[in-house]
């Protein structure tokens, strides 16, 4: 059982880490995401360096990664006989894990918000909901797409509470997954503090 725990982790973890930002700059401009605007590979970072279409693509694959690695950890959960809650939990952090610090480009990684998203699309879908309904809003008032990300990273541990379904493991997941993207969106913070951060629209240089 150990050892199939551990291929599940190695395997939702290397399908986090496929950098579809970096891997998109690359088929569409033939750039390194890395060199233009904060730097992150992420959907926010492309879609003010390179445009819409390849930001949605970026997107949809982040989402993406993000439901399979728990519908992975439920096929095996089936597999193992064990709580398939755990397991969905397990494959949907290791694929977040796997996104912020990917292997193939030396564990500098995206800030984790599109793959959360499918994790928590697939594991609580009414929370995620409201937390994505959070965030639009904030968005909508402020065009900062960091402080939406962190006001609905930080509303989603309160509407799994509310909503989960006595789930005790996404619960404790959500409060991980939103300590991971605060910490991932510090220098965004420090920037907002300064009124410093870019809006959303606003293109930006290498």
């Amino acid at each position: 059982m150990i050892i199939f725990l551990f291929l599940i982790l190695i395997a939702c973890y290397l399908l986090g880490s496929v950098p579809s930002g970096y891997l998109i700059g690359k088929a569409f401009k033939g750039i390194d995401i890395r060199d233009f605007g904060s730097g992150n590979i992420g959907f926010t970072n492309v879609l003010r360096a390179i445009g819409t279409f390849p930001a949605l693509i970026v997107l949809i694959i982040d989402i993406t990664k993000g439901i399979v690695s728990v519908y992975l950890g439920f096929f095996f959960a089936q597999l193992m006989g064990i709580d398939y809650q755990v397991m969905g939990g397990i494959g949907g952090l290791a694929s977040i894990v796997g996104h912020n610090w990917p292997i193939f480009l030396k564990f500098k990684g995206g800030k984790g918000v599109a793959v959360t998203a499918g994790v928590f699309l697939a594991l609580t879908p009414i929370p995620f909901l409201l937390s994505l309904l959070v965030m639009v809003g904030i968005i909508g008032l402020t065009r900062y797409v960091s402080l939406g990300s962190i006001v609905a990273a930080g509303s989603l541990p309160f509407f799994v509470f509310w909503l989960g379904n006595n789930a005790p493991p996404y619960f404790f997941l959500s409060i991980m997954a939103a300590l991971f993207i605060l910490f991932k969106h510090r220098n965004n913070i420090q920037r907002l503090l300064r009124s410093k951060e870019s809006k959303i629209g606003e293109k930006i240089k290498a």
